[in-house]
């Protein structure tokens, strides 16, 4: 299963993988829990209880359509008229071109002491500054395309936004069907936006008399790839060098063109297929442009209709779907996956903030849906725009998927799961490179497993149990030996070297670090040793291997144990538990990222914990942290974390909490230091209310994480326990 880096590299977008929709299915019997049956909640009564709807574009976030491999961000117009939102996929990556005279092979990192030894880390390589930025940059996703309205005012002139009357906008969630509507100058407009859940493609059915006047019609452009950029967020792409790269439309049949795409070593393909238009044709002055017009008249009438559908693939395709077709797939894929998994209801709540809160875990399932559950791991911002060059981190790929897991929509899971073993062997030859057996994941990486130079890139290790945790959220869906096998070689690699990096110390004590960057990465990682949440997690996912191997009958592995029963104690200063074990200042130094004490006993089980000192802890935090610096995964954490201690009132509030805001269409809005919208937090938000719905191992009682004092009454189904 192993991925050629260079293969990836040169070839770029092909071989993409099919779209995730096409796996939707209703009553999956390996994805239903156990004594759970749907059916008791009205799920379409649910879902439209939370239209999104809008009267006015929002230059941040789009409305989007998108089948988990693919997705389409719309502006007010329904299509990208006045704001180039993207177009993106899962396979569409571009590489720059090397920097002048240096190659990879010219990058070295950096060596530093580990207890005592030179070990070399993909750090930013001082000798070579160009080439350490080149490889943390590419590759990069692209923008295929931007697609939108050509519209006119009487004179002749481009209308903008503001010349749009009696706008509305919503977004069907049900069928995932957008639909827009809107006059100028009098002259209604209809345009109705949907995607393939099997293709790639997008497709958009206009109405209006604009259409027979020629004043509307439907234009694709394409941008060059902008992949220098950390955040381009929230447009993505380079529209001023037409130079850099080739576009080139042919006719293929009476109403179907082939766009063929050059950028660089990257290619790719847009099939085109209309009705009551005219063939697309260059639009002088933009090289990469070209506009479809109506037909004045159609079959001896006066046409007020365009359709169109643009397919997206590496090859060419020898098929595009009518646009009619499309919609009509979309209508009947989205309701499969809202009556499959699990279903939760609050509208019997009297607290006034139920329907806040459905609505968060409505639009949340949704977007996910459209934008985390592809081929891949996801980046941080999904298919809307590009964070960190649009490659995605394996430490937070537990947040962008295990929530599927505890809702039991294990087909969108699988897609990218199987990452692990693409992974596998370059992970094997990192750790093997730095003196350590087993496999040692990466952090900052895409689909070919390279990993980004950077310090935290390099030294961060709470993505390494992971792949041990999904492993065990499998088996618990799947009891069945297949499973196991399925697995055994990732939970082996991962545990080896979880116990081979666990450096033991003259007095038998097994430590993490130095050097070592916690999850809050807000120490000095020369001077971190034994992160709290790290120690915890090493307990947890080397007692998981154990089982892993018991449960295939193998003997116990004598190192795993070792080092699991010599593992310091997590570190405790005053009765609660900090950040590392060097950390002076905790309530001072430690309060403005990731509250992670809190993970330990919550999103954790509690290995190598104390309950009273968590609680301490918890409250510890609840008065002291910064909540302007949290991240929007860090408040589901303190909600399995209160859910988990006995508090279920402040779960809730977590929940809800004003710093993890979701906007008008449920985007969840990031803060400064991260792009917006930042798909981490409702990821999250879904697991930490599957958890707090289903229980977790040892809870009591229905609906555990929530009030028992008759404010929330929470009815659910097809959910699973946590942990």
């Amino acid at each position: 299963m192993a991925v050629d880096r260079r293969t990836f590299v040169r070839t770029s977008v092909t071989g993409a993988a099919a779209s995730v929709v096409a796996g939707w299915r209703v009553g999956d019997a390996a994805a239903r829990p156990r004594g759970q049956e749907p059916g008791r909640i009205d799920r379409r009564a649910v879902v439209a209880r939370h239209p999104v709807i809008r009267t006015a574009g929002n230059p941040d976030t789009p409305l989007q359509v998108g089948n988990g491999q693919f997705a389409f961000g719309a502006d007010i117009t329904g299509l990208q008229t006045f704001q180039p939102f993207a177009t993106m996929s899962h396979w569409g990556w571009h590489t720059d071109p090397l920097p002048p005279g240096e190659t990879p092979a010219d990058y070295q990192g950096q060596v530093w002491d580990t207890h005592g030894r030179p070990v070399r880390y993909d750090i930013e390589d001082p000798d070579h500054p160009a080439i350490s930025e080149w490889l943390r940059a590419n590759p990069n996703r692209m923008n295929l395309a931007r697609i939108g309205l050509r519209l006119l005012r009487a004179d002749g002139t481009e209308a903008t936004e503001a010349d749009l009357r009696d706008r509305h906008q919503e977004l069907d969630l049900w069928t995932g069907i957008l639909h827009s509507r809107f006059t100028l100058e009098g002259s209604a407009v209809s345009v109705v936006t949907s995607c393939c859940p099997d293709l790639d493609a997008v497709a958009v059915q206009i109405d209006s008399p604009l259409v027979a006047d020629g004043r509307l019609g439907v234009f694709v452009d394409f941008p060059y790839a902008s992949g220098k950029d950390k955040f381009s967020a929230p447009y993505v792409g380079v529209w001023d060098r037409p130079e850099a790269h080739a576009t080139r439309l042919q006719a293929v049949g009476p109403g179907r063109a082939d766009i063929a795409r050059t950028l660089d070593d990257a290619t790719y393909h847009v099939g085109l297929a209309w009705t009551g238009g005219r063939a697309p044709s260059p639009v002088p002055g933009w090289p990469h442009r070209y506009l479809l017009l109506g037909d004045r008249r159609h079959r001896g009438r006066r046409s007020e209709r365009i359709e169109l559908t643009c397919l997206f693939a590496p090859q060419r395709a020898a098929q595009v779907p009518d646009a009619g077709a499309v919609a009509d797939a979309s209508a009947r894929a989205w309701p499969r996956l809202w009556n499959s998994g699990g279903a939760v209801d609050l509208s019997r709540s009297t607290d006034a903030r139920w329907r806040e809160l459905e609505r968060r875990i409505v639009v949340s399932q949704y977007l996910m849906a459209v934008n985390e559950a592809g081929g891949s791991p996801p980046q941080e911002s999904g298919l809307v725009n590009n964070g960190w060059y649009g490659k995605f981190h394996m430490e937070m790929y537990w947040w962008h998927g295990a929530h599927y897991a505890l809702w039991n929509r294990w087909p969108l899971l699988e897609r990218s799961v199987d990452v692990y073993g693409g992974f596998l062997d370059s992970s094997r030859q990192r750790a093997a490179e730095q003196g350590y057996r087993g496999a040692r994941w990466p952090k900052m990486t895409d689909p070919g497993g390279r990993a980004g130079p950077g310090e935290i890139n390099a030294l961060l290790i709470w993505q390494q149990p992971h792949p041990v945790f999904l492993a065990e959220l499998d088996y618990r869906a799947h009891p069945q030996r297949r499973t196991l096998r399925k697995w055994q070689e990732v939970v082996f690699a991962t545990a080896d070297f979880m116990a081979s990096y666990a450096h033991r110390e003259e007095s038998g004590r097994y430590v993490l670090g130095p050097p070592l960057h916690l999850v809050s990465e807000n120490s000095d990682p020369r001077d971190t040793v034994n992160g709290a949440f790290e120690l915890s997690y090493w307990r947890f996912g080397l007692r998981l291997a154990a089982e892993w191997r018991r449960r295939l009958g193998l003997p116990p592995e004598p190192r795993w144990e070792a080092v699991r029963s010599g593992l310091a104690e997590l570190p405790v200063r005053d009765g609660l538990y900090v950040a590392h074990e060097r950390a002076e200042n905790m309530w001072t130094d430690y309060v403005n990222d990731h509250p992670a004490v809190t993970g330990v006993y919550g999103w954790l089980p509690g290995d190598g914990a104390d309950v009273d000192t968590a609680r301490a802890t918890a409250h510890k935090v609840w008065d002291h942290w910064a909540w302007d610096q949290a991240w929007g995964w860090d408040f589901p954490m303190l909600a399995m974390n209160a859910a988990r201690i006995g508090e279920p009132g402040r779960a809730v509030d977590f929940l809800l909490h004003e710093n993890l805001a979701f906007d008008d269409a449920g985007y969840p809005v990031g803060g400064t230091r991260v792009p917006t919208p930042y798909f981490p937090g409702p990821g999250g938000l879904l697991y930490a209310v599957a958890m707090m719905a289903a229980g977790w191992d040892g809870a009591e009682g229905d609906a555990p994480g929530f009030p028992a004092d008759g404010t929330w009454h929470v009815r659910w189904e097809g959910l699973s326990r946590a942990p």
